[in-house]
């Protein structure tokens, strides 16, 4: 697994480290997925509902609505591919390799946009802003960390109630 990203190990620029924290907050994820059997994956603890691999795939298309939708402007199919009606769904078909594989190509895509781009690099015009005027590349990639720092919180719980690893 990645290695917490520490405040005193130098970094060559901000760039690297909001990488290092993506990438720690992706495999922090996939651990934690990794390490529940599969009845639990797609069995919700919270009043919510959401499943450990609903997590997984909505951070998934969140990275991917974010760059690509959002700071590279680009056409893509079903951006709220993650969602069925007013709630986060996966497949019964799809399994945890798959949304894991899904997860780690989209975050090997941040990671080459992200090393393209300049951090006061705004993107591109486009419906992922709602109209109003799109965000820098460094805007994106803290809400980015914050989302997955938020949601890897939420997986630490419902892991520990099935029995899973606690803590970090």
């Amino acid at each position: 697994m990645t290695s917490f990203p520490e405040p005193t190990t130098p970094a060559g620029s901000r760039t690297e480290v909001f990488l290092r924290y993506l990438d720690y907050f992706r495999e922090s994820m996939v651990a934690k997925v990794s390490a529940l059997d599969e009845p639990e994956l797609r069995r919700s603890r919270l009043p919510s509902g959401w499943t450990p691999l609903e997590l997984l795939t909505h951070l998934r298309h969140v990275e991917r609505r974010w760059i690509e939708w959002g700071f590279q402007g680009r056409d893509v199919a079903e951006p709220w591919g993650d969602r069925q009606g007013d709630r986060w769904h996966v497949a019964p078909d799809q399994t945890r390799d798959d949304l894991v594989a899904a997860l780690r190509a989209q975050g090997a895509h941040t990671s080459a946009v992200v090393g393209a781009h300049d951090l006061a690099e705004i993107g591109a015009p486009g419906p992922r802003w709602n109209g109003a005027d799109p965000a820098s590349l460094e805007r994106v990639l803290f809400h980015l960390v914050q989302e997955y720092a938020r949601h890897l919180g939420h997986l630490d719980v419902v892991a520990e109630l099935a029995g899973g690893p606690t803590g970090e």
